[in-house]
C-alpha cells in the first residue's frame, strides 16, 4: 500500500474555458513549456457553463482531482460567465467540505490566452497538491447526491 502511494500519479480532469485557459494551454504547447501529463482536458465554452455536477461526476468516476480554469475576472468573452463560475465554485467548495472531501481535490484558477507559462505552472501546482493528498477514496463510484443538495447547486 505504501509503495502504491509512493508511485502514485494522479488523474486530473481540467475543465478549460475555450477563449482563455484552453488557448493558454495551446500556447504552453507551442512554447514547449513542460508540465505533467496527468491532466485530461475538457474544453468548455466558458467556465461559467461548468455544472457542479460535472465536477462531482468526474470525482465519482475516479478522478483524483479536478481543475476549473477560466478567463480573468473582467475579461470573460461572455461578459460575466467567470463571475458565475466563481460563485458556483464557492458553493461547491462548501458542499465538498461538508461531504468530507479533502481541500485541494477541486481547484479553480484564472489563466488568459497569453499565459502559456502560467498554465504550465498551474498544472504543476495542481498535480503536486493532488499527489500529496494521495489517491481519491471518497465519492468514487458509490456517491449519490441528495435531491435537496442537487436543487441548491442548480439554484446557485
Amino acid at each position: 500500500m505504501a509503495e502504491e502511494v509512493e508511485n502514485f500519479e494522479p488523474k486530473i480532469v481540467a475543465f478549460l474555458c475555450n477563449w482563455c485557459s484552453y488557448a493558454g494551454a495551446d500556447l504552453a504547447g507551442i512554447g514547449r513549456y513542460q508540465y505533467p501529463p496527468n491532466v485530461r482536458v475538457i474544453r468548455v465554452p466558458c467556465s461559467g457553463r461548468v455544472d457542479p455536477l460535472y465536477i462531482l461526476k468526474a470525482l465519482q468516476n475516479g478522478a483524483d482531482g479536478v481543475l476549473v480554469s477560466g478567463c480573468h475576472p473582467g475579461d470573460c468573452h461572455y461578459i460575466e460567465g467567470n463571475y458565475y463560475a466563481r460563485r458556483k465554485f464557492a458553493v461547491l467548495k462548501n458542499l465538498l467540505e461538508a461531504l468530507g472531501l479533502e481541500e485541494g481535490r477541486v481547484q479553480f484558477s484564472w489563466v488568459s490566452a497569453a499565459e502559456g507559462e502560467r498554465f504550465s505552472q498551474v498544472i504543476r501546482e495542481v498535480t503536486e497538491s493532488v499527489k500529496k493528498l494521495g489517491p481519491a477514496r471518497r465519492m468514487v463510484k458509490s456517491f449519490e447526491i441528495p435531491k435537496e443538495i442537487e436543487k441548491e447547486i442548480a439554484e446557485a
